[in-house]
Order: structure tokens, then C-alpha cells, then sequence
């Protein structure tokens, strides 16, 4: 599909959306930091984003049931119902999509208040793109609001980019608000942004790409791990394109240049610098993450401390 060239899709002013995922911290003996997880959510309520919880960054794929439906409980005594939170069915390659389960962990967080991200499984994206899409029309009939997700094979394996023909599909499910879309592709995201204004205005595309964080210059909203890191400093940038500030540029540019060095390869591993990140800052007790989950080198904590001490100058 065709596209008017990025320059001339720029939309000045915009109010953009933000969802910020919500990294769960971890204590050194490896289990869940409760009291900081509830600070780092108040920080991103604070900051006026939408805090989405059991996603990638919250280590979803690593926790069991019942550490799921914690993090649901305390969301929802912090937030009340403006959060999103990922809808996750753990399953095996080879197995076959589950509907009842998938419905049943939307459920979980519908009771809670929040909107369900359907995560990407085994299962669903075995689904080929008009199946894919009918999956979603399926949860339609039990769900009145929820948000798509593509996600890319860096992230998890079982990760799948569909193609357009799928995403108009998809689009065409009238309970799919938006999707998030995490290809790390700037000409894929473009896609789907003319394709959107083309035939759903009200479709939210979701910008995943932690490598790109300006595509909300071209009318991509975001759902971004990134944001994890300083939710209020995003929320700051944001404020500054709906003013046609400026000082966007620069602010964006200094985020960036965190995202770029934190999810370079391999990508899972970011966690990981956000925790250290987040510690550095003296916002957490610890910088360890899930036992499971991909360190980073001792020496990314040089780097890091040198954003956090330019970003300050910002907070």
C-alpha cells in the first residue's frame, strides 16, 4: 500500500496517548518488589499516562496465575480502571489457539476495570492473517473494548508481523480499539498509520518501537517499554509537541538515544536496564529483574547513569 511521503504526515499539535508498560521490579533473592511495583505505577499515574501492567515489561510471559492477578489487584488499588493490562495464555509451539482461556484472562482484568492487550501465544499466531483477525472478531462477542498486538520475533519467539490485507481485518473488528505494534519498523507502522486514516480514523496504532519514538510526530500514539524508564520525562515530551514547543526535538533526541542503547541486542535484556535505570535514580531498591530474564553487562551502568544525569536537567 502506498503512502504519502512521512513529511507530509506529520500532524502538528496533536494530543498524543500514552500507555507507559510498567516494569515490575525484583528484589535480589528473586521475588517481586510489591512496594516499589506501587510507586512506579503512582510515578506513571502522576505523570498523566495510562500505566499497562503484565506486559513484556512486567515479565508476564515469566509469571504464574496467581502473580498475574496480584499485579491486577494492586493496579487496581492504585488506579482504579485506567490502566490496560496484557491478556497472556502460556501455551507450547504446536498447540491451538485458546479461545476460552484467552477469554478468561481478559476477563481477569475487565473485572479489575482495565482494558485487555491481547498477547501474542503460540496458538494465535500459528493463525494465518483472515483467521487471525476472525480470532479477535471471536473475542469480540465477549468483550467490549480491547487492543490488538503485534510483536515481533526479537522480542518473543513466537512473535508475527501480519500483513496489511490482516490489519484491515483487524481494524474492522468494531471492539478493537487500536493495536500495538512492535515490528521495530518505521515503513511497516507508516503502513498501517495511512491505512488506518484511510478506513478507521478512530483506530488508535499503538507505536511499539522503542527505536523510533517520534513516530508520534506521524499520529501513532504509543504503548512503549521505554517509557518505563522516566514516564514523567515522556509525558513532558509529549506535552511540548501538542504546545509545538520545540524543545520536543531535543527531549526526543535525549530519550531516543536511551531507547537505542537499551534495546539493542539482545532486545529482551532491557529489562534489565531498566531496572538499573530505575535504581539509579533512586526509584527502586534493586536492579535486579526476573531470574529468567537476560542480563546486562556491569559496565551499561556507566552509560546510563551519564542519561540519567542529562535527563534530570529535563525533570
Amino acid at each position: 500500500m502506498s503512502h504519502a511521503h512521512p513529511v507530509e504526515m506529520i500532524r502538528r499539535g496533536r494530543k498524543i496517548r500514552g500507555m507507559s508498560a510498567v516494569l515490575l521490579p525484583m528484589t535480589s533473592a528473586g521475588e517481586v518488589d510489591w512496594v516499589s511495583f506501587r510507586s512506579l505505577l503512582e510515578r506513571t499515574v502522576a505523570a498523566g499516562l495510562e500505566p499497562a501492567v503484565n506486559m513484556d515489561t512486567g515479565f508476564v510471559q515469566l509469571l504464574d496465575t496467581d502473580q498475574r492477578a496480584d499485579v491486577l489487584d494492586l493496579t487496581r488499588s492504585v488506579v482504579g480502571g485506567e490502566f490496560v493490562a496484557g491478556a497472556h495464555v502460556a501455551d507450547a509451539p504446536g498447540d491451538a489457539w485458546d479461545r476460552e482461556a484467552t477469554v478468561r484472562a481478559m476477563e481477569a482484568i475487565e473485572e479489575r476495570g482495565g482494558i485487555p492487550v491481547v498477547f501474542p501465544s503460540n496458538g494465535l499466531t500459528a493463525l494465518e492473517g483472515a483467521d487471525w483477525a476472525g480470532a479477535h472478531a471471536r473475542l469480540g462477542e465477549t468483550s467490549d473494548q480491547f487492543i490488538g498486538f503485534e510483536l515481533g520475533p526479537m522480542f518473543v519467539p513466537y512473535g508475527r508481523i501480519y500483513d496489511l490485507d490482516a490489519y484491515r481485518a483487524l481494524m474492522a473488528v468494531p471492539q478493537c480499539l487500536g493495536a500495538k505494534h512492535s515490528s521495530l519498523s518505521r515503513e511497516l507502522e507508516w503502513q498501517r498509520l495511512a491505512l488506518r486514516d484511510a478506513e478507521r480514523p478512530d483506530f488508535h496504532v499503538f507505536t511499539g518501537n522503542d527505536l523510533a519514538i517520534d513516530m508520534v510526530m506521524y499520529g501513532s500514539d504509543y504503548l512503549l517499554g521505554l517509557s518505563a524508564f522516566a514516564p514523567e520525562a515522556f509525558a513532558l515530551r509529549d506535552g511540548l509537541w501538542e504546545r509545538g514547543d520545540i524543545r520536543f526535538y531535543e527531549l526526543n533526541d535525549l530519550l531516543q538515544y536511551l531507547g537505542f542503547f537499551s534495546f539493542r541486542d539482545p532486545v529482551p535484556a532491557y529489562k534489565h536496564d531498566a531496572a538499573l535505570f530505575l535504581e539509579l535514580r533512586g526509584l527502586i531498591a534493586s536492579s535486579a529483574t526476573h531470574p529468567k530474564s537476560p542480563a546486562r553487562p556491569a559496565s551499561d551502568r556507566e552509560t546510563l547513569q551519564a542519561i540519567v544525569e542529562q535527563l534530570e536537567v529535563w525533570l
